[in-house]
């Protein structure tokens, strides 16, 4: 096209003027600088496009690019290619209460990539793209879509900056060296991309952990402060005493963030200096006499991970305290209180007001030592009305409390608390329990929403927990379901057309149950 095109008046080169004579109106475009008819208008904008869409002058051809690393992975069988390609391109079965009784493919996404993964499969060539493309859209996709993408996802991913997140996640994948090959090890820590580095250093820690902490220090003064960050949040893995001495020295580190999670990582190691240096301070705040909160943050406070400045609304003495606490050995309290357990501590009053404090430092101090006495003892009963816990009555921190109980314990008691209490408050609890449920829990969920449906309410009320029970009940309970398939009879006082909306969910639950079977089976 010439560089001086003129359609009816319009400069067909000018594309910004085109758009913004469109917005603006062709009638003022011409009472300010020049102009034509509408109808002109609308070909200059088409004779733009081609030239835009044309794309590129003539250049040299860039260099090829080198192949893409052999996945030495199985292929998906065949029923299991066709299936993702299903889940991909997202097809459901519509939206909100009224979407059928088809399963929605994109939640059973999720599941399918852990499955296909713990199975060691590799991904289609041809379903590369959609995968990355499913993974760049939602970042709860990215470990196991990238895991699956393997070496030529990442390889794809250098071709296309819009999936340039592949590059800087951590995800893991295959392309790696041996753990036991130190040559190899050493020179992809030294040359690797970021992504590579971190799933390096995870695999390394999982078959050594004390390589994987020798490597990072190789490298650790060089480090940007955000890459020190996140490897030092691998050191999580196989955490140990003989990752003390690395720890302290980072409690120095230039980066806030850096010293804060050093300290994080050293109070979870109740041997470690660190943990009895806290000891010491929380004991000297907390015991059978009372609480005295402390009323400085001194140096050696900061240096070992307490952040002196409280949020809004917090108080600094209480702040402080909750961090001492909080970042304690559990075992202290024992002698401190007379050699009283868990269950005994926590039922003890504590005047003043500072229950509440304390008992939500010593969950924090649960969940970060992951010791299940302690949380059983804050949990308390789950018969018992929430707001009556005896650690604490925040739903979320309980779910954190129950991640240190074994499966089956933690299974069986959020199955007695939505028992006990219902759906309503059981979403954040039912979260952290493995899939699939175990059984007694199933059952209890189940129960728990055909209670909910004679009751006469919508559905739509427990959409959250619906969406649980498709993804995570065992596909097995299909059958005990189909009972609550048929549309029931509505008594007088129930919400109008409430039970045809509990037929059409129950359904709906029933084809996502019996289509989960048949993912598994395509798996196989």
């Amino acid at each position: 096209m010439a560089a001086d095109a003129v359609v009816d008046g319009w400069r067909a080169t000018d594309w910004e003027g085109l758009v913004t004579a469109a917005l603006l109106g062709t009638e003022r475009r011409r009472e300010g600088a020049g102009g034509g008819s509408p109808e002109g208008l609308l070909d200059a904008a088409a004779l733009q496009t081609v030239r835009r869409r044309a794309g590129l002058r003539p250049a040299p051809a860039r260099p090829r690019p080198e192949p893409a690393a052999e996945d030495p992975r199985p292929e998906l069988p065949e029923a299991a290619r066709r299936r993702l390609g299903q889940l991909l391109a997202g097809r459901t079965g519509g939206g909100g209460a009224g979407r059928g009784v088809l399963p929605d493919l994109t939640e059973l996404l999720p599941q399918w990539l852990a499955t296909a993964n713990a199975r060691g499969y590799q991904a289609p060539a041809a379903l590369l793209p959609a995968l990355l493309d499913a993974a760049r859209a939602r970042t709860d996709l990215r470990p196991a879509a990238l895991e699956l993408a393997g070496a030529r996802g990442r390889w794809l991913a250098r071709l296309n900056s819009d999936w340039r997140f592949a590059l800087r996640s951590g995800a893991g994948g295959t392309g790696l060296p041996e753990p036991s090959d130190a040559a190899a090890v050493a020179q992809l820590w030294e040359e690797g991309l970021f992504a590579e580095r971190v799933a390096l250093l995870a695999s390394v820690r999982a078959y050594d952990a004390a390589a994987a902490r020798e490597l990072l220090e190789t490298t650790w003064g060089a480090e940007r402060a955000e890459d020190r960050l996140m490897f030092l949040d691998s050191l999580r893995a196989g955490l140990s005493d003989a990752d003390e001495p690395f720890l302290e020295r980072a409690l120095g580190d230039r980066s806030r963030n850096v010293r804060a999670t050093a300290a994080e990582l050293l109070s979870a190691l109740p041997r470690s200096a660190l943990a009895a240096r806290m000891a010491e301070r929380a004991l000297a705040c907390v015991g059978p006499e009372g609480v005295s909160a402390p009323t400085e943050c001194d140096a050696g406070m900061r240096r070992d991970g307490v952040v002196e400045r409280p949020p809004a609304g917090r108080g600094e003495r209480s702040w402080w305290l909750g961090q001492l606490v909080e970042a304690a050995p559990l075992d202290c309290w024992r002698e401190r209180f007379g050699g009283l357990g868990p269950a005994e501590i926590v039922a003890l009053p504590i005047a003043d007001g500072w229950a509440e404090d304390v008992h939500a430092a010593w969950c924090r101090a649960a969940v970060r030592q992951r010791d299940a006495d302690w949380s059983r003892a804050l949990l308390g009963s789950p018969a018992a009305p929430p707001a009556a816990g005896p650690g604490t009555a925040s739903l979320a921190e309980r779910a954190k409390l129950l991640e240190a109980l074994p499966g089956g314990e933690r299974a069986g008691w959020v199955a007695e608390f939505v028992a006990a209490h219902g759906l309503s408050e059981a979403f954040q609890l039912l979260g952290v329990c493995a899939v699939p449920w175990a059984p007694p829990l199933g059952r209890a969920v189940v129960d728990a929403l055909d209670i909910a449906r004679d009751a006469g309410s919508y559905p739509w009320s427990f959409s959250g927990v619906m969406g649980l029970a498709e993804r995570c009940l065992d596909p097995a309970e299909a059958v005990r379901l189909e009972a609550l398939t048929a549309a029931p009879e509505e008594p007088d006082g129930t919400a109008p057309g409430a039970g045809g909306y509990w037929t059409e969910a129950f359904q709906r639950l029933v084809s996502t149950l019996r289509l989960r079977a048949t993912m598994l089976t395509e798996l196989s």
